[in-house]
C-alpha cells in the first residue's frame, strides 16, 4: 500500500524529487511519494558504495522501473556512511514506503545548513501541484 501523494513536513525535498531528513548527525535520503508514483513499479536500484562522497544536487545512482529509469540525486554534500542494502532485494519498498522502508542512503554532511536550502513541505507541495500533507 502506498502512503498516497504524501508530503511530510518533517523533511525537506529537492526539485528532483528526493527527501532529506536530519537524524542526529546524519542525513537520511529517499525519494518522494510523487516521484514513486511517476516512475511507476521500482524493479532496480543502483546506490553508490559506503565511504563514497556525494555532492548536492549531483547523482549519486538510479533508479528503474518498469517504465523508465531515472537518475538519483544528492540533497546534501557528504560522505555515505550506510546505504539500503536491502533494496537489492526489496526494490518494490521504494513504491511501498518511500519515506520509511525505502530509504537509500544514510549521508555524513559536510555542512548540515546545506538542508536550508531545500524546499519545505509547502514549497514542494506547490511544485508538485498541491498534495497531502502528512
Amino acid at each position: 500500500m502506498s502512503e498516497g501523494t504524501a508530503v511530510p513536513e518533517d523533511r525537506r525535498y529537492t526539485r528532483e524529487h528526493e527527501w532529506a531528513i536530519s537524524d542526529g548527525d546524519l542525513v537520511i535520503v529517499g525519494i518522494t511519494d510523487f516521484a514513486q508514483h511517476e516512475l511507476g513499479d521500482v524493479v532496480y536500484v543502483e546506490l553508490p558504495k559506503v565511504g563514497a562522497r556525494v555532492a548536492a544536487f549531483k547523482e549519486f545512482g538510479v533508479v528503474e522501473s518498469v517504465k523508465a529509469a531515472s537518475d538519483l540525486f544528492s540533497p546534501v554534500t557528504g560522505e555515505i556512511v550506510v546505504i539500503n542494502e536491502e533494496l537489492g532485494e526489496h526494490p518494490e519498498w521504494v513504491n511501498e514506503s518511500p519515506y520509511a522502508r525505502g530509504w537509500m542512503l544514510r549521508v555524513r554532511p559536510d555542512d548540515v545548513q546545506e538542508l536550508d536550502q531545500l524546499l519545505d513541505a509547502e514549497a514542494y507541495r506547490q511544485l508538485i501541484g498541491g498534495a497531502e500533507a502528512e
